[in-house]
């Protein structure tokens, strides 16, 4: 396979310094795929007002919930792209990479349907407040217009991470997040045109970014170049991208599930928590997604050595990713604590709404160093092509607790702060069984 300097060997030599630089370009594309969102967010909140934040926000884990599944998928086009690769196989990383394309495209095409056509009952499912329900609606159908070109640009950056290249889809997204930022003050601020504003604005970055990673496949070298004559969905590696990818992507749909009910609570507490928890689940997500980076490291570093058969580097490989996301996520999580009152401003000066917020970030962000145990452990086991055991051990340790919680505990404590408590709960509970189940796996495997 021709070598690029956008790629990393993952086979030889130290770890450590391959996977910071493998991650951190993951790190800040999420970061900046999400800063979409705070930009919708930001925006609307100083311009069109607090109902119009609030609509917005309402749709961020129904958004979640219908995309996972096939966000999950592109992961397993990531493990079977990298374990051919590590076996050497390059006419199967042909043809993953061919499949995993078409796949993009027709969940894409699937979710737009949904999204369109299913916005208000999935919102009204969710007790979205009555008064700001049109504004989501709407949001939500205009967002998921452009949805072919979202898991066009995630299938392609699995398909770029599973050979090293983390480089080039940040690129591509630091472009497009420019763009739906000028957009956003335009259309808003501009022209006054509010939620839909805002939507279209995040629709065009969509397509930016999605068309861009398409054009760099056309033109990439050897077995990963895109041909249009070969674009074919394979029976063969089909099935392997979706005994892996299936469960992770159901794992994230059944995750987001338990978030909706967890959403749908925070509604039934008014307009005002709504929007609260919306701005602090942005700084979340940020933190969450640098954490998340070091999992999918793990995911394409062991996927490749696993192929190469080379168990002792997969251990590794867990060790340092650990190491790394645990204590960089501490010092993210701990400066969101420290300015957590300064930062909600930035979208709201109401202080009731900042109050709440805290909330948020105090016991939800503050503690989710903890869960990068959970993910990198799930990520080990997805690159060696276990994914069912984590994603069972998923839907019923964290989304079981949590569904329980809001049935059982939410109706005593009727509060926000109760709500929240859940979520640490939770992934203390679930990595206990997820470290058993990878320890178990690793001493049984022999090559």
């Amino acid at each position: 396979m021709a070598a690029s300097k956008t790629n990393i060997d993952m086979l030889n030599g130290p770890l450590g310094r391959k996977i910071l630089r493998f991650a951190i370009p993951i790190a800040l594309s999420s970061i900046f795929q999400q800063m979409f969102n705070l930009a919708d967010v930001a925006v609307v909140g100083q311009f069109a007002g607090d109902k119009a934040l609030a609509a917005v926000g309402a749709n961020t884990f129904v958004i979640n919930m219908l995309i996972n599944l096939f966000v999950g998928i592109s992961v397993g086009a990531n493990v079977v792209v990298a374990n051919s690769i590590g076996a050497r196989s390059y006419r199967s990383v042909t043809r993953s990479v061919h499949t995993s394309v078409m796949v993009a495209f027709f969940s894409g095409i699937f979710l737009s349907f949904v999204g369109i056509f299913f916005a208000r009952p999935i919102l009204e499912l969710i007790s979205t407040p009555e008064d700001v329900l049109d504004m989501a609606v709407l949001y939500l159908q205009i967002y998921f217009a452009g949805m072919p070109f979202v898991m066009i640009y995630n299938f392609i950056a699995a398909i770029l991470r599973s050979k090293g290249d983390t480089k080039r889809p940040l690129y591509v997204l630091m472009v497009a997040g420019a763009v739906n930022v000028a957009l956003n003050l335009i259309l808003v601020a501009g022209f006054g045109m509010g939620v839909s504003g805002v939507a279209i604005a995040t629709v065009i970055a969509n397509v930016i970014s999605g068309i861009t990673l398409f054009y760099m496949l056309l033109h990439e070298v050897g077995p990963f170049k895109l041909e249009f004559w070969k674009l074919r969905v394979t029976p063969f590696f089909l099935s392997r991208i979706l005994r892996v990818g299936l469960p992770t992507g159901l794992r994230g749909v059944v995750f987001s599930f338990s978030n909706v009910c967890l959403q749908s609570a925070i509604n039934s507490l008014g307009s005002a928590t709504v929007a609260a928890s919306s701005i602090a689940l942005n700084y979340e997500f940020v933190v969450y997604y640098w954490l998340s980076s070091f999992s999918q490291a793990c995911v394409t570093f062991v996927g490749q050595n696993f192929g190469a058969k080379n168990m002792e580097r997969c251990r590794r490989t867990v060790r340092w990713t650990l190491l790394l996301g645990c204590s960089t996520t501490i010092v993210l999580s701990a400066l969101c604590c420290i300015f957590a009152r300064p930062m909600l401003s930035v979208f709201t000066s109401n202080t009731e709404i900042i109050e709440i917020a805290s909330i948020r970030m105090y016991v939800v962000v503050g503690l989710l160093a903890i869960n990068i145990f959970l993910d990198v452990f799930s990520g080990a086991l997805s690159g060696m092509g276990k994914s069912l055991p984590p994603a069972l051990t998923c839907m019923v340790g964290v989304c079981g607790i949590r569904i329980l919680w809001v049935i059982f505990v939410f109706p005593k404590y009727n509060s926000f702060a109760s709500l929240m408590v859940v979520y640490p709960v939770s992934w203390v509970i679930t990595i206990a069984v997820i470290a058993g189940i990878y320890f178990y796996n690793v001493k049984r495997l022999k090559f």
